[in-house]
């Protein structure tokens, strides 16, 4: 703001223009977004533009060969007609509902035994963190040939204490629960996690615990689950998500069979949509998939205030 007299003697003051953004942050906004459009391009192309064009599909019926026919909602309604579709939508529920829990449970047991200060602690993360990052087709061969009825490790390793195994893979009983044993495998990124929430705990908590006479349990009820309650709720939500669109072991072990005692929704999908080439009921699918998965995430994220602990929200009460 600068000020001079006019002819009376009275002081004017003028206000100086607001001054233009410099050249350089213009310049450095702009570089900003240069390096931002790859990533952009490829989320709008690669991303969003297909998610969008499954949603359109899926009112249509479309077979690649000839071009989409509108048909509206008949996709949908033709869904809750198929039996394979509830069988598929049975497979899943019973897969998910036993899996998630045990691999939970599992995986927070592994994490408290290696949150202990023993010897090699190390070298026992990395081997229950390895099958994490082996190829999932040839993880579900391994098993494949580990239940295989005739000369499987697990059936020798049962006739050695004198019980005859099941056919497994073979057999419509065995065959669900021998995939939910192979979700087992793949713990390590859990387990890891879990371990990160339980070493974030303070020790004179436990060491206060232990002076008001609080026993082992009661340390890990009252002290450890709450205040890992939040990275349960993680690895719940992750479970969830993942146990609902499990394919590579059904696709690779069983094919969805014996008598689709396995065929999980997942592959329901990729039969109509590269085996029948029912592009259109098969991209229903996934939206169905899509919104049972949005569903039970928001049910668990509406759930978390009765369960979930976070201790900045309990200070600042």
């Amino acid at each position: 703001m600068q000020t001079h007299p006019t002819a009376g003697g009275a002081v004017v003051a003028e206000t100086a223009p607001a001054q233009r953004p410099s050249r350089r942050w213009t310049r450095d906004a702009l570089h900003g977004y240069v390096f931002m459009a790859p990533a952009i391009l490829g989320l709008l192309l690669f991303t969003l533009g297909p998610v969008l064009a499954s949603l359109w599909l899926s009112f249509t019926e479309y077979n690649i060969l000839t071009p989409p026919q509108w048909i509206g909602l008949e996709n949908y309604a033709r869904m809750f007609r198929e039996r394979l579709f509830w069988q598929a939508l049975k497979v899943s529920t019973i897969y998910s509902v036993v899996s998630v829990p045990l691999g939970l449970v599992l995986s927070l047991g592994l994490a408290v035994l290696l949150n202990h200060g023993m010897r090699g602690i190390l070298f026992f993360r990395s081997v229950y963190y390895m099958p994490t990052v082996i190829s999932g087709v040839g993880v579900a061969m391994l098993w494949r040939w580990l239940f295989n009825a005739e000369f499987g490790v697990i059936n020798v390793l049962l006739s050695k204490v004198g019980i005859q195994g099941p056919a497994w893979l073979l057999d419509e009983n065995w065959a669900l629960p021998a995939l939910i044993i192979t979700s087992v495998w793949g713990l390590g990124g859990t387990t890891l996690i879990f371990l990160a929430g339980l070493q974030g705990i303070p020790q004179e908590l436990y060491e206060a615990a232990e002076i008001d006479g609080a026993g082992r349990w009661s340390q890990f009820r009252n002290i450890t689950l709450p205040l890992i309650s939040n990275v349960t709720f993680f690895n719940l939500v992750l479970g969830i998500i993942g146990a609902l669109q499990v394919f590579t072991d059904a696709f690779v072990i069983t094919r969805g069979g014996p008598n689709h005692a396995t065929l999980f929704l997942s592959v329901y999908l990729y039969q109509h949509a590269f085996q029948y080439l029912n592009m259109g009921y098969a991209a229903a699918i996934a939206w169905f998939i899509f919104i049972v998965v949005m569903l039970l995430t928001l049910l668990v994220f509406k759930s978390s205030p009765l369960w979930v602990y976070y201790e900045n929200e309990r200070q600042g009460r």
